[in-house]
């Protein structure tokens, strides 16, 4: 029987091959305190066992239905990304027999930060438009999180990567329709101000707003 790390990276590579564009793993105790849940005034995840695999899939601007939010069916990208989750939980368990279950987007319903969390495992770095950009994919990219009841090996902390954001002119706080960063820090009550309007309006179908997203000109080499 292979142990956790070989078990990990096992899991690691599925989940590439079920249609993830990147992944990486986190001890779940990791997230406990992370940036976002201290500033939340959140503890963060309920657990400090087991591990995170974190999947993100490449919204490409060429397919903007990936981002059509609908009440009570979320996007099309996020769905996916559950599909692919729980996939990898289906192996995971019929291979190794080890558990897994796919954890829910929002904080309110469980989910954890998942920013932090693809952050903490190494798929990229936080960006000054409060985006992960992810080498080859810039920020246009969606996450969700699986746990695994594996543990992943000690191996101390990422070295943190230069910020891609050095040196650029602001191009995304410049885009920002809603000045969500006209305080100098990113504002989420700004920011979600317009999709709140969407919502109210009644829409069946709401864009995501991705001005910020999309005015970067980083797509790799992080």
């Amino acid at each position: 029987m292979p142990d956790d790390a070989e078990i990990l990276r096992a899991v690691l590579g599925r989940a590439q091959e079920l249609g993830a564009d990147v992944a990486g793993a986190v001890p779940a105790a990791k997230l406990i305190e992370c940036p976002s849940a201290v500033a939340d005034g959140h503890r963060g995840p309920a657990t400090d066992r087991g591990t995170y695999i974190i999947l993100g899939l490449y919204h490409d601007p060429g397919r903007p239905e990936l981002d059509l939010w609908e009440e009570g069916r979320g996007t099309p990208g996020d769905r996916i990304l559950a599909n692919i989750g729980r996939g990898l939980g289906r192996w995971l368990e019929e291979t190794y027999g080890v558990r897994a279950r796919v954890i829910p987007y929002q904080i309110s319903d469980g989910g954890i930060y998942l920013k932090d969390a693809a952050c903490m495992a190494g798929i990229g770095v936080m960006g000054r438009n409060n985006l992960v950009i992810v080498p080859g994919y810039g920020p246009r990219v969606r996450f969700r999180a699986v746990w695994v009841d594996l543990t992943a090996p000690g191996e101390g902390e990422l070295p943190i990567p230069a910020s891609p954001c050095a040196g650029c002119p602001g191009y995304c706080t410049r885009a920002c329709p809603m000045d969500a960063f006209a305080a100098g820090r990113y504002s989420r009550e700004r920011c979600m101000a317009r999709m709140d309007a969407d919502k109210a309006s009644g829409r069946a179908q709401i864009d995501h707003c991705r001005e910020c997203e999309l005015a970067c000109p980083e797509r790799g080499g992080v």
